[in-house]
């Protein structure tokens, strides 16, 4: 293990302005997105929307792009690999390596994520193919009940098993534990889950004797469910997301990189720049947006030769926006005059 290299690239992750694109979502969720935008889903339709987006000046803005397998596999239409694209932008190409969620035995409602076996072979053939770090995503529900501690461990447990996987081939591990905002529960009910969630995390990754100065985090924001009767401020959601923040992460960690979690564009950029104006934080603070930052370009791009030009603007505009909230440099009008 490289863990001077694996240092470089943690922080380059969560460089100043920057954060991290994530666009590795498998061909059924591209499906589920393209549908609503009446794109037929395909290979090539899926590249092309890729491409789009790697050959955008947004990209100047944007550390890292987590990949889906079919797409550090892909060329663009004149035979350039998309991940020398990617790497001709000045950012680095990334890897979702896990295999999705399935139902977790006698835990009704919760999920274990898979895609263990065999994943340090992987791990060894993406490095080849470029990637230099990987992500893996744990999900874990808020309901009645639940979540419970067997769910919490199996997952922090398996987090930290990849994240040393990476490691041991000189890979970056994105740390990723998403307390979902589903459901009805209020702010403080997810700061407790959240707060919960993360020291087991970093119980497991102490036990796996995991290297905290090459890994980023990309967790939840502190935020009421979607259906609860009391939401919350931006100010209320960056003061107790930081408080749970710094109980819960050591400050050996180089990155926080959230991720949006069904939030709107503008909420979660709104919400990255007040976490960041407080200041003083251990940590860099920055963005690992999927639908915060693809939506509005899948949008305007429909699917149309015609409007790759617009959806690129799009792209690099809230690519833009969530550099500056990276910074605690956001300001509402600049929304606005986009």
């Amino acid at each position: 293990m490289d863990l001077a290299e694996l240092n470089r690239v943690a922080k380059a992750l969560v460089a100043p302005g920057k954060g991290v694109l994530a666009a590795d979502e498998s061909a059924g969720t591209v499906k589920k997105r393209f549908d609503v935008i009446g794109v037929e889903c395909t290979e090539d339709t899926r590249r092309d929307y890729r491409e789009l987006l790697f050959r955008s000046r947004g990209m100047a803005n944007i550390s890292g792009v987590i990949l889906f397998d079919e797409t550090i596999r892909q060329k663009a239409k004149d035979g350039t690999p998309l991940v020398k694209i990617i790497e001709a932008a000045g950012t680095l190409p990334g890897i979702k390596v896990d295999k999705g969620v399935k139902p977790l035995p006698f835990c009704p409602g919760e999920v274990i994520t898979e895609g263990l076996d065999g994943l340090g072979e992987r791990l060894a053939e993406y490095r080849g193919l470029g990637a230099k770090f990987a992500k893996w995503r744990a999900v874990i529900d808020i309901g009645a009940g639940i979540p419970s501690y067997a769910c919490v461990n199996a997952n922090a447990h398996a987090l930290a098993r990849y994240a040393a996987l990476c490691q041991s081939e000189d890979i970056v591990p994105i740390v990723e534990p998403e307390v979902l905002m589903d459901g009805e529960h209020d702010i403080d009910r997810c700061a407790d889950v959240t707060e919960f969630v993360l020291k087991t995390v970093y119980e497991q990754l102490y036990y796996a004797r995991v290297k905290l100065e090459g890994t980023v985090l990309k967790p939840n924001m502190v935020v009421p469910g979607k259906k609860s009767a009391k939401q919350a401020s931006v100010a209320e959601v960056a003061e107790k997301t930081l408080r749970v923040l710094k109980e819960c992460v050591p400050a050996a960690v180089p990155g926080v990189a959230f991720l949006s979690g069904g939030q709107s564009d503008v909420d979660a950029t709104a919400r990255l720049d007040a976490i960041n104006k407080s200041g003083g934080l251990p940590w860099k603070v920055s963005f690992s947006f999927s639908r915060a930052l693809q939506a509005a370009p899948q949008k305007a791009w429909s699917g149309r030769l015609e409007n790759v030009a617009a959806a690129q603007a799009v792209f690099a505009h809230r690519a833009r926006m969530n550099g500056l909230a990276s910074l605690g440099e956001w300001k509402p009008e600049l929304e606005q005059a986009a």
